[in-house]
């Protein structure tokens, strides 16, 4: 069986090693030049690799090809593969068949990653043999050569769901919906859930979907649409017989007739939003039988991932926060709502088809200047200079925060929070969140 990879990154390099384990001619080929880092491990394992084209005599006599998420289906290599049959799966397709254990799937606009590095965090404190992969940390298919009876918490993104046929997580959570990486859905939101979605199109009637019952988005879909899985809701304003909600500012959470409660209070992450992630992996640990007392402690010493509201330093009494995740309007609105002090707030970069509509209360409220921080700033310009006095352009991250700087007084936040993504000044939305810590520590 020959395998070919496209995208030689992360995930394409572990499904090379993994396959070529598991007895393909494995052919590795990326468009864009390889890092020497995976050269060098394809050249360990004598993995044959090209960089910088796509022949295709090597490519088109594929049984099966695994394409990187980042490679649209419009590439003209892809149509080619499409137009003579040949199967084009995602890594997570191609690995679910060799893991021996049943993995738990996360995806969502926003709050996966918090959701996936919590409910991971939940399982390995309980001593589980459990793994991180997916968007996230070290290659599923590597993870799974590794070591293929562990169990998986995988973070998933739409396009990862894209490529899925017949992968079936016995635990799916969509942690909520909201309009993004519209440019790859041909600009209609309905796509984008349905791709969202694709999560639970294999569960069974012994598999569960963990959802958000207050995201409109998700309701219309249960509402229009059917799943086989258990449905597990979590909400901050309803209550459920099974799922988690609300009650005199605890969590409480119910599966199976078990009932555990959490007072929020006790949760390492602050923000209503985190209180909703807290739920979900609250919800995953009680399925896999993880006791009360270590959810409890893992809710509270949890430590999230870097550049997602991550407290940067305290400068002349102005705290600086570090959220360079918020690659959307909506995770930056959950970056707004959880300022309680008057806000410089850093934003701009690649626009993704953003309305900023819904961010104009929080910004109306909290915001007292804004630096954008961008190659094409008229639009968030234009969006809010009838509400912020103060606003002006930064060309580099070192003049964002100085300007930033000046614009706060002691009791301020200086919030660096982009809603869009970082390629247009930037390598990746790390390199910008890692630029503006450095920035601040030189204040």
């Amino acid at each position: 069986m020959r395998l070919v990879i496209l995208g030689a990154g992360e995930s394409g390099v572990g499904t090379a090693l993994l396959g070529k384990k598991e007895g393909y001619e494995v052919f590795v080929s990326d468009f864009g030049s390889i890092s020497e880092k995976y050269q060098k491990i394809l050249n360990e394992e004598k993995i044959e690799w090209e960089q910088q084209q796509h022949t295709e005599s090597k490519i088109l006599n594929a049984d099966v090809v695994v394409k990187s998420p980042g490679i649209p289906d419009k590439a003209p290599i892809v149509k080619k593969l499409h137009e003579k049959g040949i199967k084009v799966i995602s890594e997570i397709e191609f690995v679910y068949q060799f893991a021996k254990n049943t993995s738990i799937a996360i995806t969502g606009s926003n709050g996966k990653t918090t959701t996936t590095m919590l409910t991971y965090h939940l399982l390995k404190q309980e001593g589980l043999n459990v793994g991180l992969a997916g968007n996230i940390g070290e290659s599923y298919a590597k993870q799974v050569a590794i070591d293929p009876e562990k169990l998986f918490v995988l973070e998933l993104s739409s396009f990862q769901l894209d490529g899925n046929i017949d992968y079936n997580p016995h635990i799916a959570i969509i942690t909520n919906i909201s309009p993004d990486h519209l440019d790859r859905y041909e600009y209609k939101y309905e796509n984008y859930i349905a791709s969202k979605f694709r999560i639970t199109m294999n569960q069974t009637e012994e598999d569960y979907l963990i959802y958000d019952a207050d995201d409109e988005a998700i309701n219309n879909w249960l509402k229009n649409n059917q799943t086989k899985a258990q449905l597990v809701p979590f909400s901050l304003t309803k209550k459920f017989e099974k799922g988690a909600y609300l009650e005199d500012n605890n969590i409480i959470a119910m599966i199976n007739n078990e009932k555990i409660t959490v007072p929020v209070a006790e949760i390492a992450i602050e923000g209503k939003h985190n209180v909703k992630n807290a739920m979900a992996a609250t919800l995953v640990a009680q399925m896999m039988r993880v006791r009360k007392q270590t959810i409890r402690e893992s809710l509270s010493n949890f430590q999230n991932a870097e550049h997602r509201l991550e407290k940067v330093a305290k400068i002349n009494k102005v705290q600086y926060i570090n959220d360079s995740k918020a690659t959307n309007v909506n995770a930056t609105y959950f970056a707004l709502e959880s300022m309680n002090t008057p806000t410089v707030w850093i934003v701009g970069g690649v626009d993704k088809g953003n309305d900023y509509d819904e961010l104009m209360t929080f910004v109306h409220e909290k915001v007292k200047a804004i630096i954008c921080l961008g190659i094409d700033n008229t639009k968030i310009i234009n969006a809010f200079s009838p509400i912020v006095d103060l606003i002006v352009e930064a060309s580099s991250m070192e003049e964002a925060v100085k300007l930033a700087s000046k614009a706060s007084e002691e009791g301020d936040t200086v919030l660096l929070s982009p809603a869009c993504a970082s390629f247009d000044l930037f390598t990746s939305y790390e390199d910008r969140g890692t630029q503006f810590k450095n920035e601040v520590q030189k204040l």
